[in-house]
């Protein structure tokens, strides 16, 4: 597959929230010191494949934003360790070399649809502080597989339809030969990941902190209804839930 729709999904780096076991939901989290060093090593990696994104789409909650900024400073511009750029005048005309191209500027676009499970009255709790706030809410939780609905909380419904939503927009945006990199979070990712593939499910998927899921697509071949569509030489899954680049 020489030309094809690459996509790669990216869980953001660990934030503040992960660490203090918050159900984060749609609250906005920084990353925290390791999670920095997460981002840089998947940069790094990335940078030694020459995975360059030709687009990128974020979710525009804070740990997925500063995720994909370290990301890119490996990419928009020549790297260099922070102790040697420290050094350099940010006003200096001399950072690129003068027969060194200028790296293009990879589009960015906050998505959305790409936010974490908006979670309503446990936005921002621990599952302790849940317990002393709504503790029969939480017994029934705790007691039962089934799905109960949280209190201004989006339904699983919800989570398909702007899993759906996002996917026919980029598959509609995008041509073989870009490149794409989508910088999400653990729950919509398993939603995404179950719409793509064409699954009537959603598969518990626990991904890793930066953990990468990447598909190669033949777009030029995506609607069509004959056999093709059992062809698994044109829909390739590359990785899932890789995370070696932390090891």
């Amino acid at each position: 597959m020489s030309k094809v729709l690459k996509l790669l999904f990216i869980r953001h780096a660990q934030s503040i929230g992960n660490i203090e076991k918050r159900m984060q939901g749609h609250g906005d989290y920084e990353l925290s010191p390791l999670g920095r060093q997460q981002s840089e090593s998947l940069a790094k990696t990335l940078r030694t494949e020459s995975w360059r994104p030709s687009h990128v789409y974020t979710s525009p909650l804070k740990r997925a934003v500063q995720t994909t900024e370290i990301l890119l400073s490996y990419f928009q511009v020549p790297h260099l360790p922070a102790a040697v750029s420290d050094l350099i005048d940010p006003d200096s005309e001399t950072t690129i070399e003068a027969d060194e191209p200028s790296p293009k500027t990879i589009p960015v676009e906050h998505a959305e649809e790409l936010k974490e499970f908006q979670n309503g009255i446990f936005q921002g709790l621990t599952w302790a502080e849940a317990q002393t706030r709504y503790p029969d809410l939480c017994r029934k939780l705790e007691s039962s597989p089934d799905w109960i609905p949280i209190p201004e909380a989006e339904t699983l419904y919800d989570a398909r339809d702007r899993a759906k939503r996002f996917l026919d927009r980029i598959m509609q945006r995008h041509r073989d030969g870009d490149q794409l990199w989508i910088v999400s979070h653990s729950w919509i990712l398993q939603h995404l990941i179950a719409q793509l593939l064409g699954s009537d499910r959603s598969w518990r998927l626990r991904a890793h902190n930066t953990a990468l899921f990447e598909f190669w697509i033949d777009r030029s071949r995506w609607e069509l209804q004959n056999q093709n569509r059992f062809n698994t030489d044109l829909w390739q899954i590359r990785r899932f839930n890789d995370s070696r680049h932390l090891h």
